[in-house]
């Protein structure tokens, strides 16, 4: 939902204030269709407290925006004509989700409904590349995807990139700094063929957060979603909300010291978590440096008992308990979420985990089924990517644009 407009003199704002009244009565009754429909228009009055005739002059504007459809419901046994119910529009408006992986690009289409309707992956080795190189395959990937979607009948109305890094609290899009990728204060919009079409980036972990609230039915209000690529990052939801920190820089849990005097970190560190369980770590740890898809390669070698892996498996386990250990302690949260490679991978790494936690978290009670995998698995930052952008659009569809007539 956007903000009014500063207060000023009565002559001079009336009209925005009475602007920014229907946008924000537009965004309460998608919201509610949203959250409650199919809804009839008297239901969306008792949801909205709004009269019936602002909520008939609202709908209509919300069809004209292609974001409700209003559809004649099933015979209520009644004398009288049928009722009528609105429902968001799954062929209309439509989110995007983007992401650039160290060994991957993807994309995801989801509808008004958080529906995914188009899938998109490519296998691509990404770290060290340019990222001008990297960014206009991810605009090709992103523009057949969004043909794939027209057919379909849906029209994006926004784009969001997941990426490995860090994005801070800065207008332009800017990714700040992603190792991983070798990638240093990189604007999006820059290498984008269109930037009024450009992507807005951010931080996968974040994303893959907000996927896993999304998908709960009772999503926990305070909980840390730790997920694993080739670098290990932390989204932190606290009361229901992201929390980004002051500047954006908040979840580098992958660079929290396990070992103070441990192995040196790209980064410039010693002992951080990256370098005992991280992806590359496990692998290396593991023999299995070279395998074509890693994560699988190693759950298979693990679920075949192969000594090797399942000794990198509980070696990475266990320093990620200990970090998780701070986190527990610092944020007091009601669970810890395995996202991204480490949902596929937590049958080995569960046991270590909660073995630490159990052992070092003493001040507060502690229940080992706080810690769980993610349903989700790899899938989380892109479509966290796409749902944040259907957020978005329910939050303000005064912004969608009017189907000719």
């Amino acid at each position: 939902m956007t903000a009014l407009g500063r207060p000023g003199g009565a002559a001079q704002t009336a009209p925005a204030s009475q602007q920014g009244m229907r946008r924000r009565n537009l965004a309460a009754v998608l919201g509610a269709v949203a959250a409650h429909g199919p809804l009839s228009r008297a239901d969306v009055a008792g949801h909205t407290g709004l009269t019936r005739p602002a909520v008939s002059s609202l709908v209509d504007e919300l069809i004209g925006r292609a974001a409700l459809t209003e559809t004649e419901t099933a015979p209520s046994g009644r004398v009288g004509r049928p009722g009528r119910a609105l429902a968001l529009n799954d062929r209309g408006p439509a989110g995007l989700g983007l992401e650039i992986g160290v060994t991957h690009l993807a994309a995801c289409v989801v509808d008004l409904r958080g529906e995914p309707r188009v899938w998109r992956r490519v296998e691509r080795a990404n770290a060290g590349r340019p990222a001008g190189r990297v960014l206009e395959e991810a605009a090709d990937l992103a523009a057949d995807a969004e043909s794939e979607a027209a057919a379909l009948g849906l029209r994006v109305e926004g784009r969001v990139l997941a990426v490995p890094g860090v994005v801070p609290n800065t207008p332009g899009g800017l990714v700040a700094h992603a190792p991983n990728l070798g990638w240093k204060d990189v604007r999006p919009a820059d290498h984008w063929p269109d930037p009024a079409t450009a992507p807005e980036p951010e931080n996968e972990a974040n994303l893959g957060a907000l996927a896993e609230q999304r998908q709960q039915v009772d999503p926990a209000e305070t909980f840390v979603h730790v997920s694993a690529g080739a670098g290990i990052g932390a989204a932190l939801v606290i009361g229901g909300r992201l929390f980004r920190g002051a500047r954006g820089f908040a979840g580098e849990l992958g660079h929290l010291p396990v070992h103070p005097r441990g192995a040196p970190c790209p980064c410039g560190a010693r002992g951080c978590l990256e370098q005992y369980a991280g992806e590359a770590a496990v692998l290396r740890e593991a023999g299995l440096a070279d395998a074509g898809d890693p994560v699988a390669v190693l759950a298979e070698r693990a679920g075949a008992g192969d000594a090797a892996a399942l000794r990198a498996l509980d070696r990475a386990g266990r320093a990620l308990g200990l970090a998780l250990v701070s986190a527990v302690d610092l944020i007091d949260p009601d669970g810890l979420v395995l996202g991204g490679a480490y949902a596929e991978l937590a049958d080995w790494l569960l046991p270590p985990i909660r073995s630490e936690l159990a052992a070092r978290v003493t001040v507060r009670p502690w229940h080992p089924e706080a810690v769980r995998p993610s349903a989700l698995g790899r899938r989380g930052p892109v479509l966290g990517a796409a749902w944040s952008t259907v957020q978005r659009i329910i939050a303000d569809p005064a912004r969608l644009p009017v189907r000719p007539a």
